[in-house]
């Protein structure tokens, strides 16, 4: 075993989850730290076993061999390091080849470790818990749309769990061969893809949309591609109909799946994004989603949680920043000081500026985390901290919930940052920073004389009164709010204090 090895198995257990599914075989490793699944490493090919299947649904040599070429690469990454636990599973396209048994014999071999074909249900299962393990959890029910290779998972449920789990032969791989074959591409081919994933939706649609649902999540390649391209086309990461129309007219200009080109699509996905947007068009339809938001959490994840045994209803965001504040060596007792201060401040002027829940839930993990940087240099901490807000993987927050913390955590101490300024919501930004600001002036004092302060808001303005004759007795506080309004006076907001 290797130095690097031994430190891994020694002081923080290494665990793993491997997904052998239909287009692409997908490996990731992650360590336990403070009760927490942090991902180190994520390993990837396309391999695409259900271009391999014949019509008789026998696997071909060379897919197997493509296979076989990846899980070799996986050996030798897994070689020399100790794992807590490792599990391995195959879905549709194993579970429908009838050689099957001949790729895993060989599988097994090569991974030293024996390999599970799970069922469509429990694929799904598996699905939902990678997803709802990363986002927040709330008590909104939720749909789930997984397009595979070679199915498509559907699930609806509530925290962590499922209510209603299904999965279809319906994915990106198989309809590619069935509706683009020689890579045609045309209107008529689309629309025969589109009402064929319809038509396979048809026997669970009412059931689902009987059950209902407020949240709609999609996970895997094919919806990542969606999101990433209608980003990277500066329509944001929201996936809608109206925007997937869009992008359906540009995928019809070309006439061969293979020369597909989009910002952001990889070139080993051009040729089997048209038979995934259309799968995903008839899951909007069917199911009349009007917005979904894509997840990293997807099989791979939900069997590293299933594993660990990691289904307790708990939001993860809390965990997560629990974590993230343990590992940077966050001052505990200040951070709570920050935080009671700032959520107090958020009370006393909510209904002034018709703040919400959610922005009190924004400013209270903000304000736990704000001196996260501190570990790494005193100097600029609040940028350090923001970058690593901004670029860590934080279980359960999206990107924009990333962004918005660490523009906030940023913006906590000296000059407001242009970003801030210039994000779309800026305006409740700034207000949440102000009141950060205040929990962080507040946490200063530490006096056994103060007691009592009142906030007043106003439009981009805000007043703090104290005790007649307070501010003048505590000259180091008052200074401490003199800084505080030049900088808030910059970006236009006043502050006054008495």
């Amino acid at each position: 075993m290797t130095d690097q090895g031994r430190i891994e198995s020694n002081s923080q257990p290494l665990v793993a989850a491997i997904d052998l599914g239909s287009n692409s075989f997908h490996m990731i490793v992650a360590r336990v730290e403070q009760g927490e699944i942090r991902p180190i490493e994520r390993l990837g090919e396309k391999v695409q076993l259900a271009a391999g299947l014949s019509k008789d649904d026998c696997l071909s040599e060379q897919a197997m061999a493509r296979g076989l070429n990846c899980l070799a690469q996986f050996a030798q990454y897994m070689s020399g390091r100790h794992f807590q636990a490792l599990r391995v599973v195959g879905t549709n396209a194993l579970r429908k080849a009838k050689n099957s048994s001949e790729f895993v014999e060989n599988a097994e071999k090569i991974l030293n470790h024996p390999i599970e074909i799970i069922a469509g249900r429990e694929e799904a299962r598996l699905i939902y818990l990678g997803v709802a393990q990363t986002q927040s959890d709330d008590n909104d029910r939720r749909v789930v749309v997984d397009i595979g290779g070679g199915s498509t998972e559907l699930i609806v449920g509530e925290r962590f769990e499922p209510r209603l789990l299904e999965s279809l032969h319906m994915g990106c791989v198989s309809y590619t061969d069935r509706f683009f074959p020689g890579g045609e591409l045309s209107s008529e081919r689309f629309q025969s893809a589109y009402y064929a994933a319809r038509l396979e939706l048809l026997n669970i649609e009412q059931a689902y949309k009987n059950l209902g649902w407020v949240d709609a999540v999609g996970s895997s390649g094919s919806i990542r591609a969606v999101s990433s391209i209608l980003s990277a086309m500066g329509h944001g990461e929201i996936i809608t109909r109206t925007k997937m129309n869009m992008l359906k007219s540009q995928v019809l200009e070309f006439s061969h799946t293979g020369r597909v080109r989009f910002p952001s699509l990889k070139p080993d996905r051009q040729a089997i994004f048209p038979a995934g947007l259309a799968i995903l068009m008839a899951c909007f339809d069917a199911f009349e989603i009007e917005r979904m938001q894509y997840s990293e959490g997807a099989l791979r994840e939900g069997v590293l949680y299933d594993m660990l045994g990691r289904d307790r209803h708990e939001d993860v965001r809390g965990r997560t920043l629990s974590a993230l504040m343990k590992r940077y060596h966050v001052d505990l007792t200040n951070a709570e000081g920050i935080n009671r201060y700032a959520l107090t401040c958020f009370d006393q002027v909510s209904q002034s500026w018709r703040l919400e829940a959610s922005d009190r839930e924004l400013l209270n993990w903000a304000s736990l985390v704000c001196e996260v940087g501190l570990d790494i240099s005193h100097s600029q901490y609040n940028r350090h901290g923001a970058y690593l807000i901004q670029h860590s993987d934080l279980m359960g927050f999206n990107k924009e919930q990333q962004r918005k913390l660490a523009l906030l955590v940023h913006a906590h101490r000296r000059t407001i940052p242009k970003g801030l300024l210039e994000h779309s919501d800026s305006n409740l930004l700034l207000k949440l920073t102000v009141l950060l600001r205040m929990g962080i002036v507040l946490n200063h004092i530490r006096s056994s004389t103060f007691s009592h302060y009142d906030l007043k808001a106003g439009n981009r303005a805000l007043s703090v009164g104290f005790e007649s004759g307070w501010l003048k007795d505590h000259p180091l506080t008052a200074a401490d709010f003199e800084r505080e309004k030049m900088y808030l006076n910059k970006v236009g907001f006043k502050l006054s204090v008495n």
